[in-house]
């Protein structure tokens, strides 16, 4: 039974470190491309165009990872191609600190 509890909460712990991968995900993701498309505009002068297009793309590449994190830790459903990139990580990462 306490094998049970301590196999749940390395999941729950494992998950947590995966949604962190993915907020940080989220964040360079909106930074570089709302950061290229204000540097883009201010290189060719085309203020706001660029800058616009990189807001949009952020937010559709934010908002598709958001679905992928809604995915995380459920059992009916299969985390999409970067949630199981992360998944992997942190399972190796796990089982490195396991074997130390």
């Amino acid at each position: 039974m306490a094998n049970d509890e301590d196999h749940e909460r390395r999941e729950q712990v494992s998950t947590i470190g995966v949604a962190t991968g993915f907020a940080w995900s989220i964040v360079v993701t909106l930074l570089v491309l709302i950061g290229g498309g204000i540097f883009l505009d201010t290189q060719f002068g085309t203020k706001p165009l660029l800058t616009l297009i990189g807001i949009a793309l952020a937010l559709v590449a934010a908002g598709y990872q958001l679905y992928e994190l809604t995915l995380l830790g459920r059992k009916d459903r299969e985390a999409g191609p970067i949630g199981r990139r992360l998944e992997r990580r942190a399972t190796s990462r796990a089982r490195g600190r396991a074997r130390r």
